[in-house]
């Protein structure tokens, strides 16, 4: 996992470093909406999705003619994901009571997502409307409490990797909406027994968001 951070963020270090001094820069609000699921490599649960939210600071750069760039953000998530035992025969009885009386999963995070961006340059309505292209990789800090139940706790640091569309109106308002991969495992089985099958989670979710660009 240590290997897989530093990868990630020499990624985004060379996508600002690569970056000529002609590219247009800039800046403006960013808010949406977060479903989040949770793939276990288990199967003893069924997920239903459910949805946060997200809001914070994007910045964008763009190299003029070519139309690629890249764009960051500073984002507040908040996350929530119902699980419901299906079976677990597998865990102890202790942990299999703490599991249900905590089935409601609510996360929040500070996400940071880095993104190579492609923005088709159409003819003649390019200044109204201009699709666009990006993915990238999301780091995310875990702001709020580690420990789900007996059972189960978040891990502080998650990450994935975003594939998105979206589209640019009047050269301000972007929306755009993604589905991230989760690299990483974001939740860990911390219970009773230790000789038990491990429950652990990753994040895949999708995000739409609208950004206003100034």
């Amino acid at each position: 996992m240590k290997a897989l951070k530093i990868m990630l963020a020499a990624v985004a270090f060379a996508a600002i470093a690569c970056l000529p001094a002609a590219a247009q820069f800039r800046i403006g609000p960013r808010i949406g909406t977060d479903v989040n699921s949770m793939r276990l490599n288990s199967s003893l649960f069924d997920n239903d999705n459910r949805a946060g939210f997200t809001g914070g600071v994007q910045v964008e750069f763009t190299v003029p003619v070519i139309n690629l760039g890249f764009d960051a953000s500073v984002m507040y998530v908040h996350r929530v994901s119902n699980s419901a035992q299906k079976t677990a025969t597998s865990l102890p009885a202790d942990d299999q009571n703490a599991l249900n009386s905590s089935s409601l999963r609510k996360r929040d995070y500070i996400e940071i997502p880095v993104n190579f961006k492609y923005k088709l340059g159409l003819p003649v309505v390019g200044k109204i409307i201009s699709p666009y292209f990006f993915t990238g990789p999301s780091f995310a800090f875990l702001a709020s409490k580690r420990a789900i139940n007996a059972a189960y706790k978040n891990k502080s640091f998650d990450c994935a990797w975003n594939f998105g569309v979206g589209v640019e109106l009047i050269q301000h308002l972007q929306i755009g909406a993604s589905y991230g991969v989760g690299l990483g495992k974001s939740v860990k089985y911390i219970g009773l027994d230790p000789n038990a099958n491990p429950i652990e989670g990753k994040n895949n979710y999708w995000t739409v968001t609208a950004a206003w660009l100034f």
